[in-house]
């Protein structure tokens, strides 16, 4: 009998209502690191309650880390100082979380000990030297499986600032590399090739390390002190994606998500669906821990087809899944270009959505890096997830608007993202429920 996990999403009315979207799985993962090395106690709330941020709290409390949970979406961290983590005595499991493994090599090539971190089948995939090599750069000694998981990351070696221009425009890579500058000696600095999301950088300044950063670099000094802060996590945007998406492409909804991170390196999908003709309108913009928070009003507007500005490609890269579903009911032709990075998420991930959006009936070209899509009728049918989590939220909402039902197969590891997904989807009029699993192949 197959384990697989299945969904069915089935044409719905206007989509109504307010929703508060779990918090930020970014800023969860880097508040959870920064109050484990910090002094003091920490209080986290609006913590991700998802398989990758309680896999990043597992390794943190195997590595030392006093964490407590005394109500659902809050943590309380007692932070054993910067040189306070010791060794574990089994391999560190980041189970499906790339980003939890990539800056926790940082955070654990500045230790004296070494460390092995593992994860499940898909993120032993996914390429890891982009982090190894810059860190080897500062003088870390990580062996991997030829750029693959497991990471062995030797320690006591001692760390040397350096300045690192990074080849890929990675808010990931750039956070494992300040990670390690705090135990390095000197001045660590890093400069992107576009500039990416800052929440590492927002919250090493929270958490009381001097740091300067701009739009593409950031640059910090070892040798200080973390003190203990807390933190309360704004909705993430990511999440609220998929929602803003659904009431762009659903005749008559009108839907206002609250509290919603929109920290500018995050939000290039705004950006791109306004250019397209979406009605979004930001209400209550406030401060929260840093970052800037606010209510999004999304009502229907009819869609029309662009080229997406590749500026805005790297502030968006995880909307885009949803972005390839907004283009499908748009009027005419949207290209998307600088988008490569897609190709080695939890799955190629323009692969994945061009497969899925032609069973549906519409016509999707595969370039290297983005796609071109020809709006139009969706019918029915069945597509793969290919078990990443952002692929079968976004196919959910073809299920909207489709001329029948679509079954999303292999959705199971939607919960490293978004556990409570369907209960959000269905409070607002979404039709989307699981279903039992078919082993048949796909045509």
């Amino acid at each position: 009998m197959s384990t697989r996990l299945d969904w069915i999403s089935r044409p719905a009315g206007p989509l109504r209502g307010e929703l508060r979207v779990p918090g930020d799985k970014s800023i969860s993962h880097r508040a959870l690191m920064l109050a484990a090395l910090a002094e003091g106690r920490s209080r986290i709330e609006g913590f991700l309650e998802g398989e990758d941020t309680r896999a990043t709290a597992a390794v943190l409390q195997q590595l030392g880390a006093r964490i407590s949970a005394p109500a659902d979406g809050v943590r309380v961290v007692d932070g054993v100082g910067l040189h306070g983590l010791h060794a574990a005595e089994q391999p560190l499991d980041c189970g499906n979380a790339g980003t939890g493994m990539r800056l926790l090599a940082g955070l654990l090539a500045g230790q004296g000990f070494d460390s092995m971190l593992v994860g499940d089948a898909s993120l032993s995939r996914r390429p890891m030297r982009r982090v190894i090599d810059p860190l080897a750069a500062m003088g870390a000694r990580i062996d991997s499986r030829d750029g693959l998981p497991p990471l062995h990351i030797h320690g006591g070696l001692g760390l040397c600032g350096v300045r690192i221009d990074t080849p890929v425009a990675s808010a990931q890579v750039k956070s494992a590399i300040l990670l390690a500058g705090l135990y390095a000696k000197g001045t660590t600095g890093v400069r992107e090739p576009q500039p990416t999301r800052d929440y590492t950088e927002r919250m090493l300044a929270a958490f009381g390390w001097p740091i300067t950063f701009g739009p593409g670099w950031a640059r910090l000094e070892g040798g200080h002190r973390l003190r203990a802060a807390d933190a309360r996590i704004p909705g993430d945007f990511s999440s609220a994606a998929f929602f803003i998406v659904a009431a762009c492409v659903t005749p008559g909804s009108d839907l206002v998500l609250r509290e919603v991170g929109l920290n500018p390196r995050r939000t290039g999908l705004l950006d791109v669906l306004r250019a397209m003709g979406a009605d979004i309108v930001i209400e209550h913009l406030a401060e929260q821990g840093g970052e800037p928070v606010g209510n999004l009003r999304v009502c229907h507007a009819p869609l029309r087809g662009i080229e997406v500005p590749v500026a805005l490609v790297a502030d968006m890269i995880d909307e885009c899944p949803a972005l390839f579903v907004a283009a499908a009911r748009a009027q005419g032709r949207t290209v998307l270009r600088g988008a490569a990075e897609l190709r080695v998420k939890e799955s190629d991930r323009i692969a994945v959505m061009a497969a899925g959006l032609r069973r549906l009936g519409l016509a999707v070209e595969e370039r290297l890096d983005g796609a071109v899509i020809e709006g139009g009728a969706l019918r029915g049918g069945e597509v793969d997830s290919c078990g990443d989590h952002r692929c079968a939220m976004s196919f959910a909402l073809t299920g909207l608007v489709a001329e029948a039902p679509v079954r999303i197969r292999d959705c199971a590891n939607v919960a490293t993202s978004f556990p409570g997904f369907l209960d959000s989807a269905r409070a607002i009029g979404m039709i989307v429920a699981m279903e039992p699993a078919t082993n048949e192949a796909l045509a």
